[in-house]
């Protein structure tokens, strides 16, 4: 009988195959910031490109887009917690610096000194307070999907339910089944997995991970309260007129946690922003449309590797 890591490698290397994506697992054993190594998935050849999956995601979620941007060399990352990385307290208190210190041990690690920074949900919350307060360590930065609490907006009612102490443990002390994850991808991401069973069984075996339940549920807690974000970590107007370096937000038409008309009020703010959006896209765009958003990334992602 396989252990549920073990179960998670099988059906990460089987997404892995079936967009044709040849990565190598590297373990950073150094990073202080987790208990425990940071997991990152390596492809390609070029430009140096780190990739910051959003909430629970682990790094292979990127794998469809990984396949459409040649030329460069991605690194995805699994946050703390999540996929095979180690954990860490994601208390309030300190997320915001916990998100800053691992993201920078992971660079120190990688031996990457300005990479470009792809984001999506809280890992481009993550990324944008990198950017925010090591401005050195971060060249450019595209976000796909809304990024996490950004102008008022916040999660869609299931995940705010689940933020609750009593809900969210009754909706996570258990994993949950194939069918739950599929109807979690129609609902919040915008997505039908059923139609990319590799995907769907990879985020099953995801949720199966030792110590995912409650990492989902105290990360929820801090981000998040039933009536909506929490002001500590909301990512405003202010915060997103301070921003430097050249940012690309590409936007599913669809997507549940803000509507476009966020991106392009945010792309007004950010002095160096540009704005796309992906037609029927939901959270996660490249899922269901690789090739648009890769067409959408690269141009970008050459332009400012050169840069």
């Amino acid at each position: 009988m396989m252990t549920a890591v073990h179960e998670f490698e099988v059906q990460q290397g089987r997404l892995l195959q079936q967009f044709g994506v040849k990565a190598e697992s590297i373990f950073l054993e150094n990073v202080p910031a987790v208990e425990g190594r940071v997991h990152v998935l390596k492809c390609g050849e070029g430009p140096a490109v780190v990739m910051v999956p959003g909430f629970g995601d682990p790094a292979a979620m990127w794998a469809p887009l990984m396949a459409a941007l040649k030329g460069f060399t991605l690194y995805a990352v699994d946050r703390p917690c999540f996929g095979l990385s180690g954990c860490a307290d994601h208390q309030l208190a300190g997320i915001r610096n916990l998100a800053v210190r691992f993201l920078e041990q992971v660079l120190d690690g990688l031996q990457l000194n300005k990479p470009l920074v792809i984001g999506n949900s809280i890992g481009s919350l993550w990324s944008f307070w990198l950017a925010l307060d090591r401005p050195e360590r971060v060249a450019a930065m595209l976000h796909v999907g809304c990024p996490a609490l950004i102008l008022g907006t916040s999660a869609p009612l299931p995940l705010r339910l689940a933020s609750t102490r009593v809900l969210g443990y009754l909706m996570t002390r258990k994993p949950p089944t194939q069918g739950q994850v599929e109807g979690f991808g129609r609902v919040i991401r915008g997505e039908d997995l059923s139609k990319l069973p590799a995907l769907r069984d990879l985020l099953l075996a995801a949720q199966r991970l030792p110590g995912v339940g409650a990492a989902t549920r105290q990360l929820l807690r801090t981000v998040v309260r039933l009536r909506g974000a929490r002001p500590e970590v909301a990512l405003g107007e202010a915060e997103l007129s301070q921003v430097r370096q050249p940012v690309r937000l590409i936007w599913g038409e669809k997507d549940a946690f803000g509507s476009p008309d966020i991106g392009e009020a945010a792309s007004r703010i950010i002095p160096r922003c540009d704005f796309y959006v992906i037609p029927g896209g939901g959270h996660v765009p490249w899922v269901g449309y690789p090739g648009e958003v890769g067409q959408a990334a690269l141009p970008f992602l050459r332009t400012h590797s050169a840069s």
